[in-house]
């Protein structure tokens, strides 16, 4: 695979808090796509490296690994058809890997405005409706039997 087009494994972020307020991030390019942060792994990183990367990036945070609760197995998807250019010819699916963050209470986070346009925390259920992605979707609404 050429060093330019992205891997096909990517983190899906879950950031919330204890009484499930989740922190929602509007994609810069298609106003109405909500989601948690997210992000392909580059180089030699681990799903783990890539997390704390992409949560920095999204969001302005600075978390340690140690604050991340790994979910087990991981989502495989069909890479959407406008995106797929991004990958090599061949590549159609996506491998994702699901994390958590809970966070003490909701705050202020900084986006990167190439990537977000808008954010806000949400009740789960109301986050859960508001994503675009079925495996976010899905994550959320599992996310009070993963963070007990």
């Amino acid at each position: 695979m050429a060093t330019d087009y992205k891997r096909p494994e990517s983190v899906l972020v879950v950031i919330h808090t204890p009484d499930l307020q989740i922190l929602l991030l509007e994609r810069a390019k298609h106003p109405g796509y909500w989601q948690s942060v997210t992000g392909s792994r580059e180089g030699n990183e681990s799903f783990t490296d890539t997390t704390v990367r992409e949560v920095a990036e999204e969001t302005g945070l600075q978390i340690s690994a140690a604050q991340l609760r790994v979910w087990p197995g991981e989502n495989i998807y069909e890479i959407m058809t406008e995106w797929r250019h991004r990958y090599a010819p061949e590549v159609t699916h996506n491998r994702e890997r699901v994390f958590s963050l809970c966070l003490p209470s909701v705050c202020d986070i900084t986006l990167s405005p190439s990537e977000h346009r808008a954010w806000r925390w949400a009740p789960a259920a109301e986050a859960a409706a508001a994503c675009f992605s079925a495996s976010n979707r899905e994550a959320i609404l599992a996310l009070p039997n993963i963070s007990v």
